[in-house]
């Protein structure tokens, strides 16, 4: 497949549709307004990005819910696979609906996926129960117990780098009222997307039964709520030029997590930073995603974080091959 090479005008609504969508019923006309274009032109352009079948840069415009808020419960699995069982492994994990991500990362323990249930369900029980299923191989559970920071826009503009999306994100507030029926029914037609369309939400709106306007005010409150994070576009990371995609986990001990943290933070190539559980066998404390133009801008970037932290103990598991990245869908 060969990849779109974006002109000036695509490079720059790719930037603004990785923040939030207006919500609107016509958001294009609104960032249309914005960067100064006809509707019909951005339309037009974003179409092209959108178009997977010509190597299209956007994978998807969609929701980001948060998981927690939602009343689900996630870790992240590695797994240690022998080499020639790995793709078939990487099968059977991928059937399962709570699993979002799934990679190929180079280190003993080699496939490392995502996995998230509803609260109902205990998520250990559900971690042993898939693996079991796709082969019985030693496996980590390694739930996050904080969340510092989570998303990243790609900068496709000259000289724009990677961007940072809520740093610092906060737990969800206990109390927080769980969705009731009716707001399931509205998550569960958003996550389905929209189309590259004047007024996207028009067809989840009467899927719904419901005007446009009271389909995005549910919007607006899911947001106050905290259950919806924004309206936003994914990338192809590859596809828009950040080849190395670098898991860098440090051995930090707990009373110094929020200092590193902080220094990973605040680089923009970190997309996500967490603290996880530990175990004798695996001792690092601090996870960061690295996304890089190549392995050696990523591998600057941990030099430069073990610098300024003075965490000398880390180790970068490059990912090698992607067998699932998708959205959860909630509610299913």
């Amino acid at each position: 497949m060969v990849t779109l090479t974006p002109d000036a005008i695509d490079r720059h609504l790719l930037v603004l549709l990785q923040r939030d969508l207006p919500l609107t019923a016509r958001p294009y006309a609104a960032i249309a307004e914005e960067v100064g274009l006809p509707e019909d032109e951005v339309l037009t352009h974003i179409r092209r990005l959108g178009d997977g079948r010509r190597g299209s840069l956007i994978r998807e415009i969609g929701p980001i819910f948060d998981t927690r808020a939602l009343g689900y419960r996630s870790t992240l699995v590695a797994v240690e696979v022998p080499e020639d069982r790995v793709e078939g492994t990487a099968a059977v994990i991928n059937g399962h609906p709570g699993v979002s991500h799934n990679y190929r990362r180079e280190h003993q323990w080699n496939l490392w996926f995502t996995l998230a249930v509803p609260s109902t369900e205990d998520i250990e029980t559900a971690v042993k129960t898939l693996v079991g299923a796709a082969g019985g191989f030693p496996h980590l559970s390694l739930p996050a117990l904080r969340t510092f920071k989570i998303g990243v826009r790609l900068g496709l503009e000259s000289g724009d780098g990677l961007e940072e999306v809520e740093a610092g994100v906060a737990t969800p507030p206990n109390g927080l009222r769980p969705p009731n029926e009716r707001d399931k029914a509205f998550i569960r037609e958003l996550q389905r997307g929209i189309e590259i369309v004047a007024e996207p939400f028009a067809q989840a709106a009467q899927a719904l039964a419901v005007s446009q306007e009271e389909l995005l005010q549910w919007m607006r409150e899911a947001k106050s709520r905290g259950w919806l994070r924004r309206f936003a576009a994914v990338l192809h990371h590859r596809r828009a030029g950040y080849l190395a995609n670098g898991m860098a986990v440090w051995e930090v001990p707990r009373e110094r997590v929020d200092e590193v943290a902080a220094v990973a933070c605040r680089l923009p190539q970190v997309s996500h930073c967490y603290e996880r559980v530990t175990y004798p066998n695996w001792p690092y404390s601090l996870f960061t995603m690295i996304h890089a133009l190549n392995r050696e801008e990523c591998q600057a970037v941990a030099r430069r974080i073990s610098g300024e932290a003075g965490v000398r103990e880390y180790s970068i598991l490059f990912g090698t091959k992607e067998y699932k990245k998708a959205r959860l869908k909630y509610f299913a």
